[in-house]
């Protein structure tokens, strides 16, 4: 982001000289929302895994198709996405309320400045509602606190997790966090994952890792066995836990995309 639109708040929690997730994957976007850090080693990536492009624009388009089906043939309508990152085009609430206006939608990031932006820009339908709280995903408590003063747990949820829990570097810690997120959803909620692993372009996307994690901002790729995990004792729909760039395609004139290093499905609690 420019220097003067991040004069829009306070910038004592806002570190600049760190590179950010959520910012980078805005800049990989297309976006503006960002710092220089955030294009330094975002470009560094971009370098080494030119790849990353395409995963960030796959996995947007996914969380779209994942949404529009949860909304449309399902019938969601409270939606809890962990790790929103900065706004974008298609965000999970206009998708929902784009079906269903009367959709309820809670944004959770630990960057203040994606909340100052989800505040000013993800606005919600007047029948539906969108509220924002900043925590970190390694709190799964205070989330679930703090989001039931607008969803109701007694209902199904679809919980979002794009992008967010290679965060979490142990996996028996991120394992155990997905357990105590599930446990408290309702039966007939959902799971929308996805995460980045490094089976299609091993040695690129290796190395990208081992440049974000030099940088400061490590990330945590899995296989698709380690990827698989978080799905445990749900129903996962088909194509199953597949490239975020062939989880239900709709038809088009193009062929099928190559597959990319981010793995994604969507699961239901029984």
């Amino acid at each position: 982001m420019t220097d003067e639109s991040a004069g829009q708040q306070p910038l004592s929690k806002i570190n600049t000289t760190v590179p950010h997730s959520a910012r980078m994957w805005n800049y990989f976007l297309g976006g503006k929302d960002h710092y220089p850090i955030d294009r330094q080693i975002g470009d560094q990536v971009r370098e080494v895994y030119p790849g990353i492009v395409d995963i960030a624009r796959h996995s947007r388009a996914f969380l779209s198709r994942a949404v529009r089906h949860l909304a449309g043939e399902v019938g969601i309508r409270q939606f809890l996405d962990i790790g929103t990152g900065l706004p974008t085009a298609d965000n999970t609430h206009e998708v929902a309320q784009r079906v269903a206006p009367e959709s309820k939608i809670v944004y959770v990031d630990n960057d203040p400045l994606v909340l100052v932006h989800a505040q000013a820009l993800l606005t919600s339908s007047p029948q539906g509602a969108c509220d924002y709280i900043e925590a970190d995903v390694r709190d799964p408590d205070r989330i679930l606190r703090e989001a039931a003063r607008t969803l109701d747990f007694s209902q199904p949820i679809a919980l979002m997790q794009l992008g967010v829990m290679g965060n979490v570097l142990n996996d028996e810690e991120a394992y155990a966090i997905e357990d105590r997120l599930l446990r408290a959803l309702a039966p007939g909620s959902y799971l929308v994952f996805e995460d980045g692993t490094n089976v299609v372009h091993h040695e690129a996307a290796a190395e990208a890792e081992r440049r974000r994690a030099e940088a400061g901002d490590p990330y945590r790729l899995r296989t698709p066995e380690q990827m698989a995990r978080f799905f445990d004792g749900l129903e996962v729909l088909p194509p199953g836990v597949v490239s975020v760039s062939r989880w239900r395609l709709e038809d088009g004139p193009w062929s099928e995309p190559e597959p990319v290093d981010a793995l994604c499905g969507v699961g239901r609690k029984p």
